[in-house]
């Protein structure tokens, strides 16, 4: 495998057992736990005027944190998305700067570019020609796209709900795609069973691969990069399985251990209503979540009733002074279009629960208005446009 110096293997962060990266590509075999990238931090140079000097245009100009050499990665140059600053809704707010991170202008339209591209790689690397995952509808586009770059072939499994443009961008992609009745975890169950029925598929399933957390993650370096080192005082992601957030919280640690940054910014999980087990667990000081029984919600990408990996995400909330919020979906339809209408950035349904969020957060007075908040728009807009449309159409405009 190509990978950077100071990659070290993989740690299973249940039972602490360390492993080669080359010998297990999943889960801790030992008792099937999550695995984790780990690094040699104190072989690692990186400072301010090093980044400073490389060129904006990859998430690949982060290459001694992540795993794998830029020269071998499974690119499109995905990452280096703009930090904009809205100052407008930062007076709304009442706060001292609102940005938002536009992770939907990433190739295929979301965030879930960053982690497929490492994943893809370490596919890539392992020998694998077939990948294969559940899916909402983003991290199955982002596969197949990234598969193709790759010459392997994908296989998604996708909700029926999940949006048009999606699934046509899936094949359009040349991927492999099995709609399934029902939502996010009839999905989960029809691709096990499709794994168990095809030995030589490598799964890019979130967290049951190592790698799609390591590509998230590097979202934060550029939030901090971007606001020239100062740690914001509040990240909102919004949340389904929770890559986002354990990547942020893994991200700031490591700054923090390099010495390019002094603290932790305040990690924020948004939700809906219909659907916030993560929320749920939070407020009532659980260290994992309780499975929504009948998840409800038009944000079908954060519709993730049993998200495997809720304790680590607990972990990232309350380790940085962070928290939870869910708001109801007309709230966050209509913060869509408020941002659309008077930022001119385009979120769609599903990160729009974060900004929603941080309007929850203002009106119940979280903010002392000093603050740096960002939100992380990790889709675009257009992938779901029909679905805001119709929301201004049920407002009579």
């Amino acid at each position: 495998m190509e990978t950077t110096d100071a990659f070290t293997g993989l740690d299973c962060v249940d039972c602490g057992a360390s492993f080669d990266a080359a010998a297990e590509h999943h889960t801790c075999p030992d008792c099937d736990g999550f695995l984790d990238p780990t690094y040699d931090y104190d072989t690692i140079e990186l400072d301010r005027e090093t980044l400073a000097a490389r060129p904006f245009d990859s998430l690949w100009r982060y290459e001694e944190l992540l795993p794998f050499t830029r020269e071998s990665a499974v690119t499109t140059n995905e990452g280096a998305t703009a930090l904009v600053d809205c100052p407008d809704l930062a007076d709304e707010l009442g706060v001292e700067r609102l940005l938002i991170k536009d992770d939907g202008r990433n190739p295929t339209g979301s965030t879930r570019d960053r982690g497929q591209s490492v994943a893809l790689t370490a596919a890539s690397q392992h020998g694998a020609s077939d990948v294969a995952l559940a899916t909402t509808g983003n991290g199955g586009q982002a596969a197949a796209a990234y598969a193709g770059r790759a010459g392997l072939a994908s296989h998604s499994y996708v909700p029926s709900r999940s949006s048009f443009s999606n699934k046509a961008m899936i094949n359009v992609h040349g991927g492999d795609m099995n709609v399934v009745g029902g939502r996010y975890d009839d999905a989960v169950g029809a691709f096990e069973e499709g794994l168990a029925e095809n030995e030589e598929w490598y799964s890019v399933q979130s967290f049951v691969t190592p790698y799609r957390h390591e590509g998230a993650k590097t979202t934060l370096y550029e939030i901090v990069e971007g606001l020239e080192w100062e740690v914001p005082d509040v990240v909102v992601y919004p949340t389904g399985v929770g890559v986002g957030l354990v990547g942020a919280y893994k991200a700031a640690t490591e700054l923090q251990k390099l010495g390019l940054v002094d603290g932790l910014p305040g990690l924020y999980a948004a939700q809906a209503d219909g659907c916030a087990p993560i929320v749920d667990a939070f407020e009532n000081d659980r260290d994992e979540h309780e499975s929504v029984e009948t998840p409800d919600t038009i944000c079908g990408e954060i519709e993730i009733a049993d998200p495997p990996a809720s304790a680590r995400v607990l972990e990232a909330l309350r380790e940085t002074d962070g928290g939870a919020v869910a708001t109801e979906d007309r709230d966050i339809l209509e913060a869509a279009v408020q941002v659309a209408q008077h930022e001119g950035l385009e979120l769609a349904p599903s990160p729009a629960a974060a900004a929603s969020g941080v309007w929850e957060l203002a009106e119940r007075g979280e903010f002392d208005g000093s603050e740096t908040v960002v939100v992380v728009n990790t889709a675009s807009g257009n992938k779901e446009g029909d679905v805001l449309r119709s929301h201004l159409m049920s407002q009579g405009v």
